[in-house]
């Protein structure tokens, strides 16, 4: 979750690890583990692995300009020293919102998802789905508004119960795989092309976005040289290892028929091999505890995010105003998480954030390559992850188009959007300064 400490604060290397940790294992991996194995088959784990693989190289860039520029602003900050002030800047630093919100309804979707298999409200799990999302919505948007400090505990106590449960579902899970036929669909024949590898990878890259909440936190960081890039490079491969071995888990555990009809809990129905009932209820807990944790941040950092760009003047000044103590864009934030969350599916909802991210990651890793003198970084590191996040971009929405054309115009229309209004803003603004 975005940084909230006061100037006199300081932040360990352990608390910047699991800023990392915590941002990134939110609900991502419990909405989007399903859709990656249909997707990508035997070979998810190595859809993980090459997402995984993009965010490392990312995060190389993450803690180069951390330490050039430590800045609350944190992406904000990064592209605005990258690009200046212009039309193209406000436009990237307005789809980092937007990607909020994206993300903001895929933990929602998420949380409806997995809620009715606890209990049913109506009997129609579809509806129920719909009442479980607006309503955790709307409570984090009350607790956001009720106390910064409630949203910071519940993220500390929620981030330890969850690494906790997932670590046991390791343990459990790969005791399992010993006997179990299901493991044959790991093999190399199980695999997807290398195209759809890729493509799987891509459309469950929201799952590691979260990483780039360090940058937020950078100014407050006990010995930055040493812990900034320590603290990125341990949360991401740390995680990159915990999917990785959840991937291996959920499909040597269960047929793909099965994982195809719970698609959007599979975590929770891979559980019930070794634990029965009991598991699958310990894992759907451990998904609502996850994705309502991650709402909770999400929602503070993406009010954060369109205070920042609005106190740049990339959009309207009104949006630095308050509403009941608050920054007015943590409302706005809410009320389109649920028009979002309501109206599109879990892939296009997935596709959509991971698109958003994969352009602003290549945008800050072409930073990092253009600053690189300055920052005292390395050329090669942050081209390549420039390369592959614009190649996995690409790739994404060619191979969408065929399969998920909602999701494509969903992102593009996004993407187009932010550029026209920011165009339109900053004429707007520069006619008025003439004036």
């Amino acid at each position: 979750m975005k940084n909230n400490t006061n100037s006199n604060a300081k932040i360990s290397l352990r608390e910047a690890i699991s800023i990392g940790i915590g941002g990134m294992v939110g609900g991502g991996i419990f909405a989007v583990l399903g859709l990656a194995v249909s997707l990508a088959q035997g070979g998810t784990p190595i859809a993980f692995l090459f997402a995984g693989i993009i965010a490392s190289l990312t995060a190389y860039s993450y803690s180069k300009l951390s330490l050039a520029f430590p800045d609350r602003g944190g992406t904000v900050k990064f592209i605005n020293q990258g690009f200046g002030k212009t039309v193209f800047s406000g436009a990237i630093n307005n789809l980092l919102w937007v990607s909020y919100i994206i993300m903001l309804s895929l933990y929602a979707s998420a949380f409806g998802s997995y809620a009715p298999n606890l209990f049913e409200i109506t009997g129609d799990s579809s509806l129920d789905s719909h009442v479980y999302l607006s309503g955790i919505i709307i409570i984090a948007t009350i607790i956001n508004y009720y106390s910064i400090a409630v949203v910071s505990r519940i993220e500390s106590y929620a981030v330890i119960i969850k690494l906790l449960i997932l670590l046991g579902f390791i343990v459990v899970g790969l005791y399992g795989l010993f006997g179990n036929p299901n493991v044959e669909q790991l093999a190399v024949s199980n695999w997807e092309s290398p195209l759809l590898l890729l493509t799987g990878g891509m459309v469950i890259f929201v799952a590691y976005e979260g990483f780039e909440l360090i940058a937020n936190a950078a100014p407050d960081i006990i010995n930055p040289e040493i812990n900034i890039p320590k603290a990125y490079n341990y949360s991401v491969w740390f995680v990159v290892f915990l999917y990785v071995i959840i991937a291996i888990v959920t499909v040597g555990s269960l047929p793909f028929e099965t994982i195809a009809k719970a698609e959007d809990y599979v975590l929770a129905e891979a559980a019930k091999p070794m634990l029965g009932k009991v598991g699958f209820t310990i894992i759907t807990v451990a998904a609502l505890i996850s994705t309502f944790s991650a709402i909770n941040a999400s929602l503070y950092g993406g009010s954060r995010v369109s205070f920042e760009v609005a106190e740049d003047d990339e959009l309207p000044h009104h949006l630095t105003s308050k509403l009941w103590n608050q920054p007015i864009g943590l409302l706005i934030t809410a009320v389109l998480t649920l028009l979002i969350a309501n109206t599109l599916e879990l892939e296009s909802i997935s596709t959509a954030g991971s698109a958003g991210f994969l352009l602003i990651f290549a945008i800050v890793n072409y930073v990092a390559f253009k600053l690189s003198r300055e920052i005292q970084g390395k050329k090669l590191i942050p081209l390549i992850g420039f390369l592959m996040c614009a190649i996995a971009f690409v790739t994404l929405v060619i191979q969408q188009y065929q399969s998920n054309l909602v999701g494509v115009v969903v992102i593009l229309a996004i993407i187009f959007s932010c550029f026209i209004f920011e165009y339109f803003y900053k004429k707007q603004e520069s006619n008025k300064n003439n004036a």
